[in-house]
């Protein structure tokens, strides 16, 4: 059986509401399409099978585009447990593009708990615009807990701003991710008495399912190989139209069904420490160094929360790891900070200074055109 597909734009985050809840009800499967985003090369299909509820499109910061099927079970499932992890339901402000797994998450949550959220005006994030969403959640109807979700840029934002950290001071959990958030903006969060929850997960795990590290639920993980793998009921069905993509990213083992994050990482008493992406990590002078750790580690740095490193060809070192970024670093202290912690190939080779990171509409950044930019 199937259901017929909707495509649907998120310039009204409300509309995709009322879209996903009918979803979820077992109304046409939902499609949220960001507006002015490119078309991924081949269109959606008219009708899914009938277990089919959201569709999420994704190009990630690297790679092709997919089509992300999810069911209203695996959506659900992983609103309950992630309700559970946090201390019950409660009440969120959006500040996430519904296009986007944590936005829709946010939308999922609200649903699964009877209430609506306040929703930041779509566009350039804005602190003061936080704030008076904030507001309005703290002086609408009552709801026994308040929550919301950004991203580290987002976060940061916010923190430069008194009356926006202030409101952020009023939730009972603010859920941080989307990528790694940097260790100094999370201790300047936490000193300003901010509740931060760290998640991990994709659209393929409907969303974040490791909170601080532990995964919640009935969220199993392994590593296989040095790639991080998780199994449980948020996992998606797989990639419309890509049997063969399917396949080899999700598989069967120990009568569970594990998805491939494509990650590298390491499990020490049930607490998950992502490394970084599997096929990101450059030889650079007979060495392997993962770019992942070198980004950790000059982001740590003051006012630095914000870099990316990528890589750049070397005629004498084969690749090399480059810092973007909008912020001025003397490229000799970033050589000694990483070079003390992972050695002399690890150091990176320049500092490229750019006015603002290009970024993905999911907050991420936009990682092949800040490769571009560290290559040209």
């Amino acid at each position: 059986m199937t259901r017929p597909l909707v495509a649907l734009g998120t310039s009204d985050p409300l509309a995709v509401l009322r879209g996903l809840e009918a979803a979820l009800a077992g109304g046409p499967a939902l499609l949220p399409v960001a507006e002015g985003a490119p078309a991924l090369p081949t269109p959606p299909p008219a009708d899914v099978r009938q277990r089919v509820a959201l569709v999420v499109e994704t190009s990630g910061s690297t790679g092709t585009g997919k089509r992300v099927a999810l069911s209203s079970e695996a959506l659900l499932a992983g609103a309950a447990a992630a309700d559970a992890a946090l201390g019950g339901p409660g009440s969120w402000v959006l500040a996430l593009p519904t296009h986007y797994i944590a936005g829709l998450n946010v939308l999922t949550r609200s649903i699964a708990a009877g209430t609506t959220p306040v929703v930041v005006a779509p566009g350039h994030f804005d602190a003061t615009a936080f704030a008076d969403a904030v507001d309005q959640l703290v002086t609408g109807p009552a709801a026994p807990r308040r929550y919301t979700s950004l991203v580290p840029v987002q976060l940061a934002r916010v923190l430069d701003d008194d009356r926006a950290t202030a409101a952020l001071g009023r939730f009972d959990a603010v859920l941080v991710g989307g990528q790694a958030t940097p260790a100094a903006l999370r201790e300047r969060a936490v000193a300003a008495g901010v509740r931060i929850v760290t998640t991990y997960g994709a659209s393929e795990t409907s969303g974040g399912c490791v909170y601080d590290g532990v995964p919640f639920g009935t969220v199993r993980t392994a590593v296989v190989d040095d790639e991080l793998q998780l199994a449980g009921p948020m996992l998606a069905e797989g990639y419309l139209g890509d049997d063969d993509r399917t396949a080899a990213t999700f598989v069967d083992r120990d009568g569970l069904r594990w998805y491939r994050t494509g990650d590298a990482a390491t499990v020490s008493d049930g607490v998950v420490r992502v490394l970084g992406r599997l096929d990101d990590v450059v030889i650079s002078g007979g060495e392997k160094v993962r770019l992942g750790a070198v980004e950790r580690l000059v982001r740590d740095l003051p006012d630095q929360h914000g870099a990316v490193v990528t890589r750049r060809a070397s005629g004498e070192w084969g690749e090399v790891p480059v810092v973007v970024t909008e912020r001025p670093l003397d490229l000799d202290t970033v050589r000694s900070h990483v070079g003390d912690a992972l050695g002399r190939a690890a150091r990176p080779a320049a500092v490229v200074v750019v006015d603002r990171l290009p970024m993905l509409a999911s907050g991420k950044p936009d990682r092949r055109a800040i490769q571009d930019l560290a290559s040209s």
